[in-house]
């Protein structure tokens, strides 16, 4: 097909009229169950009336002002985040790229006003996704995403994932911290264990050096806890955060403690369109909803139900499914097959889910979900576990057929 759009998606020949809640409609009014949601942006599902009143209220009133002026919403959510979490400050940002790209400043920049400028290494791992820009696919070091665009940019080490002696011995005079997400996304939903989390803080502690948690997909209630790092009982120094902060509407922040932000001062750092009116209505009125305890308990506990219902269907289905792992609504299948043939199957059952590496497909779902969904999610697996199981029986009669 013939587009004027940059061909940089491999893109599902499918396309989508509306949402309601966890469904997404074509023009011809198919519904598909949408578990990729986004990839883990639309966290209160399709047309949430309380995002589409503050939108379309706050479009009403004004859509964008300069940073050179006081914008009300941002100082309003900055203090609801900023009671929610460890950090003292925030600063908003279109994306999680540039999320990323400020905490990545930010970490150099305290070293810089420490009068240690030669710390300005930040040590990543292997399977990482930072984003797309020259600094974060640096800082993710993926070959793939990093080939043709000249020469890499330094200043990142990398080191396998969850390898704790190597990380020890990586951390030198030239280190400013350490970035990592708590749990992998497009790496293959691959859990850092809590008790290395905490050792990797314990390391920032002892080397002078920051930590710098990616919970760009991780935040806002996926994992159960409003941020992944809850779960091991530790803080980052720097945050940056995205996709679900606006259910939808593009934003992203960067937060971090006083200490950890001392550097970023008048003149170091801005955006143009960043945390401007219409983001932050939107977010606000979605942070509102995902830092209440009721509903990341509602998180916790449809995660376990559709775990223990994969860990089921894993059982029915070995030959297609190796294993399930992730944390509440943050899962991925470990597949046998190749895991875009699931997720091509899953497609034609109606049910919307993501590729990722490691053979996985992950499972994203919108947070709202209940349990008739999950019941519908996993009849829709089972019917697409079952059909890929019959094209693998095919294939020996086949090869004998051939060989005959």
């Amino acid at each position: 097909m013939i587009t004027p759009v940059l061909p940089t998606y491999a893109r599902a020949d499918l396309e989508f009229e509306r949402g309601e809640g966890p469904y997404l409609f074509t023009a011809s009014g198919e519904r598909y169950l949408d578990f990729g949601a986004g990839i883990a942006v639309n966290a209160l599902g399709h047309a949430h009336p309380a995002l589409v009143s503050a939108l379309t209220e706050q479009a009403q009133k004004v859509w964008h002002v300069s940073n050179i002026y006081r914008i009300p919403g941002q100082e309003k959510l900055a203090r609801k985040l900023i009671a929610a979490t460890f950090a003292d400050t925030v600063f908003f940002t279109n994306s999680g790229a540039e999320a990323l790209e400020c905490a990545i400043k930010m970490a150099r920049r305290y070293h810089f006003v420490g009068d240690a400028p030669e710390r300005n290494e930040l040590i990543a791992f292997e399977g990482a996704f930072h984003g797309r820009t020259l600094a974060t696919i640096a800082a993710g070091g993926n070959k793939k995403y990093l080939e043709g665009f000249g020469p890499e940019m330094p200043g990142f080490v990398h080191l396998p994932f969850g390898d704790m002696k190597a990380l020890e011995k990586a951390i030198t005079s030239t280190t400013a911290g350490i970035l990592i997400e708590p749990i992998q996304g497009e790496g293959g939903i691959r859990v850092l264990p809590n008790e290395d989390l905490r050792k990797i803080r314990a390391m920032c502690d002892e080397a002078g050096i920051l930590l710098l948690l990616d919970e760009v997909q991780t935040g806002f209630g996926r994992t159960g806890k409003l941020f992944a790092h809850e779960l091991a009982g530790v803080t980052p120094d720097i945050m940056p955060v995205a996709k679900a902060l606006g259910g939808g509407f593009p934003v992203g922040a960067c937060l971090a403690t006083e200490n950890a932000a001392r550097g970023m001062t008048v003149g170091t750092h801005g955006s143009t369109y960043g945390g401007n009116p219409l983001a932050m209505a939107v977010a606000d009125a979605a942070v509102s909803m995902m830092i209440r305890e009721d509903f990341l308990a509602h998180v916790r506990d449809i995660g376990v139900k559709l775990k223990q219902k994969l860990a089921m269907l894993a059982d029915q289905h070995p030959s297609i499914i190796e294993g399930v792992r992730g944390e509440a609504l943050m899962l991925g299948i470990k597949c046998r097959i190749t895991n875009t043939d699931l997720v091509q199957a899953l497609r034609k059952e109606h049910l919307l889910t993501v590729g990722a590496g490691d053979n996985v497909v992950r499972l994203l779902p919108p947070l709202i979900i209940d349990e008739s969904h999950l019941d519908e999610a996993i009849e829709k697996l089972d019917r697409a576990c079952t059909s890929l199981e019959a094209e693998l029986a095919k294939k020996p009669a086949q090869a004998a057929g051939g060989a005959a």
